[in-house]
């Protein structure tokens, strides 16, 4: 805003004039209460330990010092313990609405001097279940964020994170397992921690309707066997979670999987560049990351 930046520079020339060092940055912000200002600068409290005076003393020689141009302000205030306070001129207010009319969608945009590639990993739920509410909101602050970040020149990927190994996709398959079990009249419980949503029990229909009824004779423990409900039981899941989040407007740039971090040994890579460059170590029979090295409050 014109108003704005003159009322800055109008400060920095008055802080400069009454011998405040170069260093010295003019804040400026909006008040909360409507009735101290439309802007509002602490500077005479910046300037107070440099000049060595009261804090209002200071503000009162900017004030009488102020030589802004007509019509930028209707008033000028000092406040509390030295606060001054700027009351905008109507013409001003005005002028802004012309800005963002005139400007429309690029009204607040400033393109970064130096654009950044930035990935936004987001979301990232286990295909082990439906969306539910918590990852509606972060698929929301995810999103916004990329949007933001795009807005402003920034190269953006939307990354989402597949957690399709461990411990959490084999209960999944033993829980589809077991209502394999029972959709062909057999006797059989789901694990204590696996699943019981509905959706389990669809899964385990559709791989009937696919693979035939003597598909529950098959053993679970067959890698043959076992890889057929592990990709089914995910591939219904990651299927469901992405028409979810399209009829939400958020979209990816890339899906990224931990099995394929085994699959491809990208793990064992990793820890080779990382043990070359010192930043893990041995103790306590645990392989450690040097985390504190980049700010962190204790090693992982």
């Amino acid at each position: 805003m014109a108003a704005q930046e003159a009322i800055r520079a109008e400060l920095a020339r008055v802080a400069a004039m009454l011998g405040a060092p170069a260093s010295v940055v003019v804040e400026l912000e909006t008040p909360r209460e409507k009735s101290h200002g439309d802007l509002a600068t602490n500077l005479a409290m910046t300037l107070s330990k440099p000049l060595r005076a009261a804090p209002r003393q200071i503000a009162e020689k900017i004030v009488a010092a102020l030589a802004l141009p007509p019509g930028v302000v209707a008033a000028v205030e000092i406040a509390g313990p030295g606060f001054i306070n700027f009351f905008l001129a109507t013409g001003q207010l005005a002028e802004t609405v012309r800005e963002i009319l005139a400007q429309g969608r690029e009204f607040g945009r400033t393109p970064p001097a130096n654009a950044l590639k930035v990935n936004v990993e987001f979301v990232s739920a286990n295909p082990t279940g439906p969306l539910h509410v918590a990852h509606g909101r972060g698929a929301a602050l995810g999103d916004c964020v990329a949007r933001l970040l795009e807005w402003l020149g920034h190269q953006v990927t939307r990354e989402f994170y597949v957690n399709d190994a461990g411990m959490q996709t084999e209960r999944l398959v033993e829980s589809v397992h077991a209502r394999v079990q029972q959709a062909v009249g057999r006797e059989a419980s789901i694990p204590e921690e696996g699943y019981q949503g509905a959706y389990v029990v669809e899964i385990a229909r559709k791989l009937l309707d696919v693979h035939g009824l003597s598909f529950a004779d098959r053993a679970v423990d067959d890698d043959a066997t076992h890889f057929v409900y592990w990709e089914n039981s995910i591939q219904f899941l990651r299927r469901e979670q992405e028409a979810d989040l399209e009829a939400f407007r958020v979209r990816f740039d890339r899906f990224s999987f931990e099995r394929d971090l085994y699959l491809e040994n990208k793990l064992d890579h990793l820890l080779d560049r990382l043990r070359a460059v010192g930043s893990v170590f041995e103790e306590d029979g645990a392989l450690w990351l040097r985390t504190t090295a980049h700010g962190d409050d204790k090693d992982r």
